[in-house]
C-alpha cells in the first residue's frame, strides 16, 4: 500500500522538485508547475496525467482513479485513492507526472543516472 512517505521520498528524489504547503495541502512542483498534490487528509493524490488518456484510466479502474473537481478539469490532472495504489505503481505515477513538467533533457539525464 502506497503512503505519503513514499510519495515524498520518490518526488524529492527527482531533479528540480520542491515541496510546498499551499492552503494546508502538500504539493510538489518543478519551478511554478505543480505535478503532485495530496488532499488535506492525505488520503488522495492528484497528479499530472495526459488529458487525452485520463478518461480511459478512470473508466478502467474507477474504484482507484477519479477525475478532479470540475474547476480543475482544464488541467492535465487525475486523482487516485492513495491507499489503493501499490508502491511500484505509485513510483511510476510520480515519475510520469514529473516527466510531464521537466525539460526532456532533464528527464534523459535522470534516466541515464537511474
Amino acid at each position: 500500500m502506497a503512503s505519503v512517505d513514499l510519495v515524498r521520498k520518490v518526488a524529492l528524489g527527482l531533479p528540480r522538485t520542491s515541496e510546498h504547503l499551499i492552503h494546508d495541502r502538500v504539493k510538489f512542483r518543478v519551478g511554478r508547475i505543480v505535478y503532485l498534490a495530496l488532499s488535506r487528509d492525505e488520503a488522495t493524490l492528484g497528479f499530472a496525467f495526459p488529458r487525452e488518456e485520463r478518461a480511459a484510466l478512470v473508466a478502467t479502474e474507477p474504484e482507484r482513479f477519479f477525475l478532479p473537481r470540475a474547476s480543475d478539469l482544464r488541467y492535465h490532472w487525475v486523482c487516485a485513492h492513495l491507499g489503493l495504489l501499490g508502491d511500484d505503481e505509485l513510483r511510476d505515477l510520480v515519475v510520469d507526472a514529473w516527466r510531464m513538467v521537466v525539460p526532456k533533457r532533464v528527464f534523459a539525464q535522470w534516466q541515464q543516472g537511474a
